[in-house]
């Protein structure tokens, strides 16, 4: 029992160090994530097209 007390000592105290992010660094991380995440899915997507009409000239 004394271990996991002292472990969560341990633990309270590490996150006091921590330095959480502000609102404003929030948003401005999400929308960037956002926006990667919606340029990646346009790229994938332009190539899956570009190689399905590859493929059906091969086909055909």
């Amino acid at each position: 029992m004394n271990k996991l007390t002292e472990y969560i000592k341990g633990s309270v105290e590490e996150m006091k160090k921590v330095t959480w992010p502000t609102k404003k660094e929030t948003y401005n991380y999400t929308l960037l994530v956002i926006g990667i995440s919606l340029a990646v899915a346009a790229f994938l997507g332009a190539l899956d097209y570009i190689f399905n009409l590859g493929l059906e000239l091969i086909i055909k």
